[in-house]
């Protein structure tokens, strides 16, 4: 076992998504863990995090761990913990900090680095910079910015990079996990997702017994792998809800209720536009429309519960949800947003929760998906939030607003899907904004409103980069768009990476 220690980083779940993609179980651990639950590991990795080392209360782990004779990686605000720890020098530099991507270039060789090229994009977060090496250490890399942006010292096998490997766009990013891994830890390829569905059966059989389930459901690959693995699980004790509440795509409802008959789980449709809209007038804060929803949802689950005598709700959670709506494993991460269902759930819910796909990322439970054999269309549909176009609406929600909005998201829709036979893109929306724009249609002026098209490349969701679109397919979109939907005068595209961006724009 990898044992992962955690002090609030946005990526520390994509750490242990390296590790098991590696074939190597590993686990997460609070920065406060007792040496006792983590002295048996393998070798150890330390997490980024928001905090500072030079701040008087950041999070630190036991002196104890410290002197434990296994392998130790540390990375970002570990690799500045670890040089603290063994009496190098930590300063703040305002003027040279380094977000997003950065070029790194090796400086020394060392098992960490073998078979990396000299120079490489890496994946950077930081203010604070490593001034003065440990005594022992010696310096591996450096960027612009960061004079010493890796280390070692092999003798007492602790080990340490500024940048992020974890990040999918990290140029060989998974060999420096890779290498620590089986050329310094010297462990073996002994784990793989199958075995992780196994468990997850056994385990819900073993909590719900002969108890009644719902399942919230939506047509996404991550609601149905879920209720899936749960139906396998429990059978017919498992009854799988399909909420319409208005803020859908066009003819999502009828599509989606076709798709989720043809995998043999019991469904019920239950429609409830009014409910929602209701709701949401004149809400324009977007935490705001989360929790709306979020409690919404609750509200409908709870009552269908009681027609079928269950005591818990499935929910396809992901691992992306809990980072961005919590404080992670240590509770200590930045809070992004609330997923509506996640930081969305009221605090009084009935039902108790069974979240199978809670600490997996989307690549994953799309692995899971082909092993279940789930229809391509599933697993590789693009993903769609919970909320709906509640929030990629910007403003106020009216059903004039989501008319405009579904007639440019069913247009963008099929000219990516002409296009995109490759599954580049990863993510596809159009986001209608709060203002009106000046235009010319038929020699007269126009007064309407703007729409953002965004199209992403990503792996997990946790990162991602811009999709570049050919001019002349974004120009057929464009066209159809002003042309087709009356009220939309002005389409831009969006061609900002997360970060600094969310993918979602609320």
């Amino acid at each position: 076992m990898i044992a992962i220690i955690d002090f609030g980083s946005q990526f520390t779940q994509l750490i242990a998504r390296k590790v098991r993609e590696s074939g190597v179980y590993s686990q997460i651990f609070p920065f406060d863990v007792s040496v006792e639950k983590i002295k048996n590991a393998e070798a150890i990795i330390l997490s980024g995090g928001p905090n500072s080392v030079l701040d008087a209360n950041s999070p630190s782990i036991k002196k104890e761990i410290w002197e434990l004779s296994i392998p130790i990686l540390a990375l970002c605000y570990g690799f500045q913990l670890m040089t603290v720890y063994y009496g190098g020098k930590v300063v703040k530099r305002d003027s040279a900090r380094e977000y997003g991507k950065t070029r790194l270039t090796l400086t020394d060789n060392s098992k960490l680095v073998s078979n990396i090229p000299k120079t490489t994009t890496v994946w950077m977060s930081h203010e604070d910079g490593i001034e003065e090496l440990p005594e022992g250490f010696i310096k591996l890399a450096e960027t612009r910015n960061a004079t010493i942006a890796a280390f070692e010292n092999s003798k007492i096998q602790r080990y340490g990079v500024q940048f992020h490997p974890e990040v999918h766009h990290c140029e060989n990013g998974i060999d420096y996990i890779q290498n620590f891994l089986f050329s310094i830890a010297h462990t073996k390829k002994d784990w793989d997702l199958s075995d992780f569905v196994q468990e997850e059966i056994i385990s819900i059989k073993k909590l719900v017994g002969q108890k009644k389930v719902i399942c919230g459901i939506s047509g996404g690959v991550d609601s149905s792998i879920a209720a899936l693995i749960v139906s396998k699980a429990i059978g017919k004790n498992l009854k799988c809800i399909f909420v319409d509440h208005g803020l859908l795509r066009k003819n999502e409802g009828k599509d989606v209720d076709i798709m989720l008959n043809e995998l043999g789980l019991d469904i019920e449709k239950v429609e409830v536009p009014d409910l929602f809209l209701n709701e949401l007038k004149g809400i324009v804060d977007p935490e705001e429309k989360r929790k709306i929803i979020g409690k919404l949802f609750i509200d409908v689950f709870n009552e269908e519960a009681k027609k079928y005598d269950a005591e818990f709700l499935v929910q396809g959670t992901l691992y992306p949800d809990v980072i961005e709506s919590s404080g992670g494993v240590s509770g200590i991460a930045a809070k992004i947003k609330s997923h509506h269902n996640v930081g969305g759930l009221p605090e009084n819910m009935k039902l108790k929760l069974i979240e199978p796909l809670k600490y997996l990322f989307k690549d994953e439970v799309r692995i899971i998906g082909e092993h279940l054999g789930l229809p391509e269309k599933f697993v590789y549909r693009h993903p769609f939030p919970g909320p709906g176009l509640a929030i990629r609406i910007i403003g106020e929600i009216t059903k004039d607003r989501i008319e405009l909005l579904q007639k440019a998201d069913e247009i963008m829709r099929d000219e990516v899907n002409e296009y995109d036979k490759d599954r580049k893109i990863w993510q596809a929306l159009v986001v209608l904004l709060p203002i009106r724009t000046v235009g010319v249609m038929g020699d007269e002026r126009t007064y309407h409103y703007t729409v953002a098209i965004r199209l992403v490349e990503s792996v997990d969701g946790m990162t991602a980069n811009w999709h570049h679109m050919p001019a002349d397919v974004l120009e057929t979109i464009s066209n159809r768009i002003t042309n087709e939907v009356k009220g939309i005068n002005r389409v831009v595209y969006d061609i900002t990476s997360k970060p600094p961006a969310t993918i979602e724009w609320e």
